[in-house]
């Protein structure tokens, strides 16, 4: 056994753990030349792999070190947080402790205690975050740099001479980062986006932030075309063949990737209610060129000027998209509805659908509302719609009595035409309702159909509020003076839903509706069913929208296996997906988390540009966020600006968080009060409209 193996061997066994070599060194009584010996073996181990070193130069293993893995949430200002993946708390890494550790990084750290016992150190970076990152380039003599355009990245890429790719100074560009050595990272540009400060290169330069796919690789387009030239009424012997049926969809106006459509017809007492979905896993077939790059998007992402698809036009525009006059495959969802909401059959079956018409959300409330023109453009669905309608408040009502919670969560409309920016205000109509109760009780037969067969699947769950943010919720409603009854231990949805409707019609419900929107988690996708606080169901999954989520495509397949299969034959079912839902589950997840961030930047770009030209403008709003460094107002069309605490009227403020309030000697500002507000300004690097507060 070698000296440097002995060495190792006793640090883990614990003789030498977490000593200096001049430690180790006293204890074996060495000289000075042996000393240097043995820390140069210490090095080496450490530059191997076999031993972590910490900034007191003790060496030792993770375990010993205490160490745990997770990601590096950085800072522009130097320093950074270390999120563990094990869940447990945030640790503060101050830039000394960083060692190299940037914005994104896989590392080992450990705690050190620190002035308030959450300071913490990295040990080693696991896996860079980054290898390619996005930012203006600035020459400098013959190389230059790129200033990365995430300020948690808290270093600019060296880009050396020969590397710039044509670049041009002030410009945006996108860089692969080449080597993390030395000071600062080093790469290339690759790609070339545009002038810094062009609304059209911001966008790109966001889209290419995200990590997004606009461009399909060549052999996902050939198979995507070759699979749109198959005939939709070949091999349909064992569907359901609706085509005779009076089916519609209804979208939004600018809508092209067309995935649902419904069937209603009252019988007696009970209302049939069919949801026909596209069959994209007709045309998609597990682990082909397609499938394999639906995979990695896992949704299609929206933008007001363009749209990155999960799938090629030729797909989801194509002959996957439910257009009318046309014979297209679905999967349909058929349920029988009592007079009280009650789902009393429900089943599934592989069909193929002719719509007799594309409908849009504001025809639909037009024939609702008998405007003239309509009914003589559609007198064949007047009574479609009035059935519709009619089970859609029977289904409203039945889910109050549940318990399912009626948030009022606003989103913001941006419209791109003809070069013009426009934001109407926030409207939701009944048409909207309409369609969201339809797919909705179809996501939760589905998910209940496909439970009681015992086989593996991909959930949409809510799990239900933690008992921290409970507690602080009813700590807040205590504090308003709003009367409660639910224990923090134990919420349920009827309780939020008792609360909201028993102060339904109090000034005081705008602002209880936003802090209980708070307190709730985030929906997420899961192989195990953990229920739906939201919307009070046992059992939800998402099984309407298969051209643009993956876990919906994902499900489809299983439905499809289970409708051909006895109950004694769904073995190979549980073989081929068990392990691969939980896989499925989880890149959903992230790529629906990274696709809504993106669409949240993308759409602050756009609100910037709006309102450039509504400088000195005024208008009512309500206040959407209170923080310790100001208020964000929003205004009815969703539009948020920020006022800094700078320009609030005179006095001392003092911010209490878990009230959301921001009391001052003079004047107070809670979350949800009606302001008076005036833009003053927009500012391009953070995206964000400044308001200025009249009252």
């Amino acid at each position: 056994m070698t000296a440097k193996q002995s060495l190792l061997i006793n640090i883990q066994n614990g003789t030498f753990a977490l000593l200096t070599y001049e430690e180790i060194s006293r204890k074996l009584k060495l000289g000075r030349k042996e000393s240097l010996a043995v820390r140069e073996m210490l090095r080496a181990l450490v530059r191997e792999g076999e031993l972590l070193s910490d900034s007191q130069f003790r060496f030792g293993t993770a375990e010993q070190f205490g160490a745990k893995t997770g990601t590096v949430s950085g800072n522009e200002r130097g320093f950074g947080f270390f999120v563990p993946t094990d869940g447990s708390g945030d640790l503060f890494i101050p830039h000394r402790s960083l060692k190299g550790a940037l914005h994104g990084d896989t590392v080992l750290a450990f705690c050190v205690g620190g002035k308030n016992g959450d300071e913490g150190e990295v040990l080693a970076v696991l896996n860079r975050g980054y290898r390619e990152i996005v930012g203006t380039y600035f020459r400098e003599g013959r190389a230059g740099y790129l200033c990365p355009d995430e300020k948690k990245f808290d270093a600019d890429i060296y880009i050396p001479t020969g590397k710039q790719g044509g670049c041009r100074d002030g410009y945006k560009a996108v860089a692969k980062i080449t080597s993390y050595d030395g000071k600062s990272p080093s790469g290339e540009i690759i790609e070339v986006l545009g002038e810094s400060g062009d609304f059209f290169s911001e966008e790109l330069a966001l889209i290419r932030a995200h990590r997004l796919r606009e461009d399909f690789p060549k052999e996902v387009l050939l198979e995507a075309e070759e699979q749109a030239k198959r005939n939709p009424s070949e091999n349909i012997k064992n569907r359901t063949d609706l085509r005779n049926e009076l089916i519609i969809t209804v979208d939004g106006e600018d809508t092209r990737d067309i995935d649902d459509a419904i069937s209603i017809q009252k019988r007696g007492k009970f209302y049939e209610l069919g949801v026909h979905i596209a069959d994209v896993s007709h045309y998609v077939k597990r682990n082909r060129a397609c499938d394999k790059e639906a995979f990695k998007r896992g949704t299609s992402v929206y933008f007001p000027d363009r749209v990155l698809p999960m799938f090629p036009p030729a797909l989801s525009n194509g002959i996957c998209s439910l257009n009318e006059g046309v014979d297209r495959l679905t999967l349909s969802c058929f349920m029988t509805v009592d007079g009280k909401g009650k789902v009393i059959k429900k089943s599934i079956a592989p069909s193929v659908i002719r719509s007799r018409h594309r409908m849009t959300y504001t025809a639909v409330t037009k024939l609702h509302e008998k405007d003239q023109s309509t009914l003589a453009a559609y007198p064949d669905l007047i009574e479609f719609v009035d059935t519709a309608i009619e089970l859609t408040y029977i289904l409203k009502d039945a889910r109050r009595r549940r318990g399912g919670v009626e948030l009022d969560v606003k989103e913001a409309r941006i419209l791109y035409n003809d070069g013009k920016i426009s934001i109407p205000d926030y409207e939701r109509s009944i048409s909207h309702e309409m369609i969201e109760q339809f797919m909705v009780l179809a996501n939760e037969s589905v998910a209940a159909i496909m439970t009681e067969r015992k086989l593996p699947f991909i959930y949409r769950i809510h799990e239900r509020p933690s008992e921290d943010k409970a507690s602080d919720f009813l700590n807040f409603l205590k504090e308003i003076g709003v009367p409660t009854r639910f224990d923090a231990h134990t919420v349920t949805p009827q309780n939020y839903q008792d609360l909201l409707r028993s102060i339904e019609d109090s000034p005081l419900y705008p602002l209880v509706n936003r802090v209980m929107l708070r307190s709730m988690m985030k929906a997420q996708y899961s192989p195990e069913n953990c229920g739906h606080f939201g919307l009070a169901s046992d059992c939800y999954c998402h099984f309407t929208s298969p051209i643009r989520r993956y876990p919906d495509l994902c499900i489809h397949r299983i439905i499809k296996e289970a409708c051909q299969s006895s109950d004694d034959a769904l073995s190979h079912i549980r073989d081929a997906y068990s392990s691969f839902v939980n896989e499925a589950a989880l890149q959903s997840s992230l790529c629906e988390k990274n696709a809504a961030e993106a669409e949240r930047d993308v759409d602050a770009l756009y609100i910037v540009a709006y309102m450039q030209d509504k400088i000195g403008e005024i208008y009512d709003a309500t206040l959407s966020g209170v923080t310790a460094f100001g208020l964000f107002a929003e205004l009815k069309n969703t539009v948020e600006g920020f006022i800094p605490i700078e320009m609030l009227p005179e006095g001392a403020y003092e911010f209490y968080e878990d009230r959301f309030l921001l009391r001052g000697s003079q004047n107070s500002f809670r979350l949800g009060q009606s302001v008076r507000v005036k833009v003053i300004g927009v500012d391009w690097g953070s995206r964000r409209v400044q308001f200025s507060l009249l009252s």
